[in-house]
């Protein structure tokens, strides 16, 4: 059986902008520390704060790591970090994970005001999660960042992606001035189809005025402003027909939990018929091949009701030191998740391969090493 964790990060630091060209290195970010702050570090890009850069924690070397990991055991930071790639992989090793699905950290807010610098970030990004991915023996693959501002662009740095092991494109649940289902993104869904990939909608919030409203008084707000926008994004997408539209699209919903999907599956029940004039299918979450990641808390007997069995991802948030982070989440989701082996197959295996076509399974053989890699 292959593990897949669906949900990892990278935290980017000065290499990630190493990728950008000469002319084009006024747009670098770069690491600010204000005052009052702390001593706590910032991404400074195209004249703003945009986010902490160098979260760094502290953690125990690799080859002296015991078996038993608590809860909020931090993953190295060169790991972390990718500037170990070897690192990682052993690391994943004694967490007994095969294959990890990367996603970014600084990108769940917007980055970037001038199209020029988004598309510059956005490369030189891209270009980093190449190279992490060529030392990754097949087992890093990771979701790509477009500049989704200028279409063109973006839809030129999928391609690179796609030919490069990226298996899905990030999305927030508002993306600057657009939901999800605006027909701007047309063209994107169109080539993600052809190219057999994914889209991977991240709890996030693209758009700064919306989310510094929801941030006030509530910082950091990111219940409401990254969480309930995903959440609505799911809503309103399956309300406007955008699985119908495009009928290989694959979308997974990532790093909100999976209690909410009961709750927006009768909402949508209620309001399709009176609103649109359709009925929600039977298995909505398999008809219109929308996946979600869970957590090992979640009540997932419950939620599977909902989800069925072939629907269910799980991610652990590796990278990550705050609430939705579990180093130990897939092992826990099999000791005490209240569900059947089979099923526990289907959400660290079957299900995630599927979501993100990965073609072939893994095993890790002899002390870890993963003899059967999963091919792009």
């Amino acid at each position: 059986m292959t593990v897949i964790d669906a949900d990892t990060h990278v935290i980017e630091t000065d290499q990630t902008w190493s990728y950008l060209s000469p002319s084009e290195q006024s747009f670098r970010p770069v690491i600010v520390t204000p005052r009052g702050e702390g001593g706590r570090e910032y991404w400074y890009i195209d004249g703003k704060i945009r986010g902490l850069a160098r979260q760094a924690v502290t953690a125990p070397d690799v080859s002296t790591l015991e078996v038993k990991l608590g809860r909020k055991m931090a993953a190295p930071q060169e790991a972390r970090q990718g500037e170990n790639v070897e690192v990682r992989l052993r690391h994943m090793d004694q967490l007994g994970v095969d294959i990890q699905v990367l996603w970014p950290t600084l990108f769940l807010e917007r980055v970037a005001d001038r199209a020029e610098v988004e598309v510059a970030v956005c490369r030189s990004y891209n270009r980093w999660l190449a190279d992490i991915w060529q030392q990754g023996q097949g087992r890093l693959r990771w979701v790509s960042i477009l500049p989704l501002s200028t279409m063109s662009e973006a839809l030129a740095e999928l391609r690179f992606a796609h030919e490069h092991g990226a298996v899905a494109v990030f999305m927030r649940g508002i993306e600057h001035d657009h939901l999800l289902h605006d027909p701007y993104f047309f063209p994107l869904y169109d080539d993600v189809c052809r190219l057999d990939m994914a889209v991977g909608v991240h709890a996030g919030n693209g758009n700064p005025y919306v989310r510094e409203l929801l941030a006030q008084r509530n910082q950091p707000g990111t219940f409401w402003a990254y969480r309930m926008s995903s959440i609505g994004a799911f809503h309103s997408l399956v309300m406007a027909g955008l699985p119908d539209r495009f009928p290989t699209l694959r979308m997974v919903f990532v790093e909100i939990a999976s209690q909410w999907v009961p709750w927006t599956l009768k909402d949508l029940a209620r309001r399709l018929p009176q609103q649109r004039g359709r009925e929600l299918p039977p298995n909505p979450m398999k008809a219109y091949r929308l996946y979600v990641a869970c957590q090992s808390d979640d009540d997932l007997p419950y939620v599977l009701r909902y989800t069925g069995e072939d629907n269910m991802l799980m991610g652990t948030d590796y990278g990550h030191h705050d609430h939705a982070a579990d180093l130990e989440g897939l092992r826990n989701l099999e000791t005490s998740g209240g569900i059947e082996k089979e099923v526990y197959r289907k959400i660290v295996d079957d299900n995630p391969r599927a979501a993100y076509a990965l073609s072939a399974a893994a095993s890790r053989g002899e002390g870890g090493a993963v003899v059967d890699v999963l091919q792009p």
